[in-house]
């Protein structure tokens, strides 16, 4: 485990991928990366200005990749043209389209760093590059960190999780409840609401539910999600339970890429697809704080209120004892079935309409 302060250039790292601006990778290269999504004419000159290049190279994931017809298994760097206006770049990152006679290489570890980086900032996972010349000029003017320490920034993450602040809640239907707010380096904050009063000594019942802005507030039909977390307190009434609330919008690719993957889904494309042709993986969720908040609330042992098989695996590799699955079966409705069908086929996700329950971890 490395100390808080070989993770400080990725924190601000971050900080500048989300504003859009460039940060100095080292590892097998040294790079310039800066994220596509948002970029603009003037910044993609800019940034062959700054690091004295004619043309930049654009860096995708393999999900990406393969949407555009590139087979290989890792992400890869296309070469571009100093004529390429971010409109094309972004085309061949995020839609259905490859340019003629561009070059492809496997992209270095350096450059896959950047992806990773783009995706934690919640952009499109596809990064524009530029080979660094000297170092240490750039190294001071940008963000500079080494590309192993984003492989383990989502573990750092987790592991600098502490509770912030806690204080009673009065719900509708709930006699006692409470809020526990945790934060982390980067000042995150997933939440866990604790429903009744709790019996440590035996397995509480417990939801992982990853926020869903459209559902559980603006009561969007094309998901479950909002009636999943209503039905949620509605189980846990009787005999407690807790809620955690995880920042892992669109299962996992955050509120503005899932609503370029419901634009895709307009278009023709299923869930699974959308985000594919996006360039992610089908679920980018990662449970890993979900067992580390259940630790920090001294809960070892669940009985789990979910349909996704996925979540038992999950938060069983955090060390959370998994004595159980409870079924949460929201309505069937004409919107979100074509939803729900297609995560039962494409991610084994049970539901009322397809099968019975698999044998439970023991």
């Amino acid at each position: 485990m490395f100390p808080r302060s070989y993770y400080i250039g990725v924190e601000r790292g971050l900080a500048e991928f989300r504003c859009g601006r460039p940060v100095v990778i080292l590892g097998d290269q040294c790079v310039a990366a800066m994220p596509v999504d948002g970029c603009s004419n003037e910044l993609l000159q800019w940034f062959r200005v700054a690091f004295d290049v004619t043309a930049v190279k654009l860096a995708v994931s393999a999900r990406r990749a393969y949407a555009l017809g590139i087979k290989t298994q890792t992400p890869v760097s296309i070469e571009t043209s100093k004529e390429l206006t971010i409109h094309d770049v972004l085309a061949v990152a995020g839609e259905k389209s490859l340019p003629r006679g561009v070059h492809i290489t496997r992209a270095a570890k350096s450059i896959r760093a950047g992806i990773d980086l783009a995706k934690l900032a919640g952009r499109l996972p596809a990064v524009l590059t530029a080979q660094v010349r000297s170092v240490e000029r750039q190294g001071n003017i940008f963000a500079k960190f080494e590309a192993a320490a984003v492989s383990g920034f989502r573990q750092h993450l987790v592991d600098s999780l502490e509770v912030a602040a806690s204080s009673a809640m009065t719900l509708d239907g709930v006699e006692a409840a409470r809020l526990v707010v945790f934060r982390n380096a980067i000042s995150s904050e997933p939440v866990a609401l604790i429903v009744g009063h709790l019996d440590l000594s035996r397995p509480v019942l417990v939801r992982l539910h990853s926020d869903c802005l459209s559902g559980d507030v603006f009561g969007s039909r094309r998901c479950d999600c909002g009636d999943q977390l209503r039905l949620a307190f509605s189980q846990m009434q009787s005999t407690g339970g807790i809620v955690l609330y995880l920042r892992q919008e669109g299962r996992g690719v955050g509120l503005l890429n899932k609503v370029r993957a419901y634009g895709l889904q307009d278009a023709g494309l299923d869930t699974v697809e959308a985000n594919m042709t996006l360039g992610f993986e089908i679920d980018e969720r990662d449970y890993r704080v979900a067992g580390r908040m259940l630790q920090l609330l001294g809960c070892q042992r669940v009985l789990l209120l979910t349909n996704n098989p996925a979540k038992l695996a999950g938060l069983a590799e955090t060390g959370i004892e998994i004595c159980g699955r409870v079924p949460l079966h929201a309505p069937i409705t004409a919107s979100n079935r074509r939803l729900l069908e297609t995560m039962a086929v494409r991610a084994g996700h049970r539901s009322i309409a397809h099968g019975a329950d698999a044998a439970l971890p023991k």
